[in-house]
């Protein structure tokens, strides 16, 4: 999709064996500290999820750190969803029919493209599903989040890590301040989507990403905030075969259904 001088590249996944012209549309940002992944080290997980929700999965390709820096990410996928949201490209759809969705920096960046577009008033975000999101910006041994110390030496993902991948992803220390950078950080929960935010038992962005769901409740937004049991970080690109994933889809399944998880 053309941006100014650049281009966001897209790919699109689409059910297969389905005889459908309107699926629902999700649109996805990938995880990776914002400073690695792509679309192509996230096909599998794209492909699995237009088949088993039966949608059309439109991943974006947005620029990384070190090399392009905030805001470049977070304006690359409000880029892409305002061409969606507003010109039905590359696949026509209803606003109501297009969730937002992104795991780890991925679901930093779909919050904040919810964000960008309340403040921006060019299109509304209807829903959203977010997948143990980064949603602060201190994941230090001060961060007020327990989970930070409790799973940030031997689970996966670490503390460090974290705080390496914002040192790279930031363009200057005052950036650590920005609710478009930290969504946590907002001033305004207000007119947010619908939202289902899923975190991971031993993850230390676990509880980042249930306090920024709290505060959307707070606010008075629809929310379903739920902790997968023995869920590691980045549990959601292992095979569908794996409980945790397909609890996971049980609980998306039926969000984007309106209902309830079966």
């Amino acid at each position: 999709m053309p941006f100014g001088k650049t281009s966001v590249p897209v790919r699109l996944f689409f059910p297969n064996d389905k005889e459908v012209l309107e699926p629902p549309v999700i649109l996805f940002f990938h995880g990776g500290g914002w400073v690695v992944g792509d679309i192509n080290s996230y096909t599998k997980v794209c492909a699995s999820m237009a088949q088993i929700l039966e949608s059309v999965v439109i991943s974006v390709d947005y620029r990384l750190a070190p090399e392009h820096k905030f805001p470049a990410a977070p304006e690359d996928c409000y880029h892409v969803a305002k061409t969606l949201f507003c010109d039905g490209f590359p696949f026509p759809a209803k606003p109501e029919e297009i969730t937002l969705m992104g795991d780890s920096a991925g679901g930093n960046l779909a919050a904040v493209v919810s964000q960008m577009a309340r403040d921006r008033g060019e299109f509304e975000v209807k829903q959203q599903i977010l997948l143990y999101p980064a949603t602060f910006n201190d994941h230090s041994p001060a961060s007020p989040f327990p989970s930070v110390v409790e799973n940030g030496t031997d689970y996966l993902l670490t503390s460090k890590r974290v705080c390496d991948y914002m040192e790279l992803y930031q363009s200057s220390p005052e950036d650590r301040q920005n609710p478009y950078f930290a969504p946590l950080l907002a001033e305004d929960f207000t007119n947010q989507p619908r939202t289902l935010i899923l975190t991971a038992e031993f993850d230390p962005l676990r509880d980042e990403g249930e306090a920024y769901g709290a505060e959307l409740q707070r606010a008075g937004n629809d929310v379903t905030v739920v902790r997968i049991a023995d869920g590691l970080h980045g549990y959601f690109s292992l095979p569908p075969r794996f409980e945790a994933v397909q609890e996971s889809y049980r609980w998306i399944q039926q969000f984007l259904k309106g209902g309830e998880p079966l």
